[in-house]
């Protein structure tokens, strides 16, 4: 199936977040679980950033054109068969959010500071089809970011990582 997610950051209190949210119990799909605004590709849909744009307004209130997209990263395929198209975008800020009662559970804003902190990053291996595969999953306060949305959050903190090595800043 087809779907698409959108990656915003923001600066808040002079450093940049990136917006997540968890999943409400009433959600088909990945109930309970964090991740991106993003969902399911419509028929109405021209294309996967009409639908990240789409998804991110139905379920954060975040209006399309308050967005300025930034670009796709690399599609990523979840194990309950979703291929994700991840596009990337900034939003000003303050942005009052308007979550989606039916959809979301809470508005999750991670600094990036903290995702990058390797304090914050767990690493698993396990064996499939005789193959060891490494998945990382990120702990911010009381909540853990896992599966496809860890692994989306993996890419994004690489870029961000290496583009501040090559400016020479460092992030403790």
């Amino acid at each position: 199936m087809d779907s698409a997610v959108m990656i915003l950051l923001y600066p808040k209190e002079c450093e940049y977040c990136i917006l997540l949210n968890k999943r409400s119990e009433q959600v088909e799909h990945h109930k309970g679980e964090i991740s991106f605004p993003g969902g399911a590709k419509d028929p109405e849909d021209c294309d996967g950033l009409d639908t990240a744009l789409r998804e991110t307004e139905e379920e954060m209130g975040i209006k399309r054109d308050d967005v300025t997209v930034l670009g796709e990263m690399d599609e990523v395929v979840t194990r309950s068969g979703f291929r994700v198209q991840v596009f990337t975008g900034t939003i000003e800020y303050p942005y009052k959010f308007s979550p989606s009662a039916i959809e979301i559970a809470e508005v999750l804003e991670f600094p990036v500071p903290a995702l990058i902190d390797p304090a914050n990053r767990r690493t698993e291996t396990r064996w499939e089809n005789g193959q060891p595969v490494t998945s990382y999953s990120y702990a911010h306060q009381e909540h853990v970011v896992f599966g496809a949305t860890a692994r989306i959050l993996q890419s994004c903190i690489d870029i961000l990582d290496d583009r501040l090595e090559s400016e020479g800043r460092q992030v403790d």
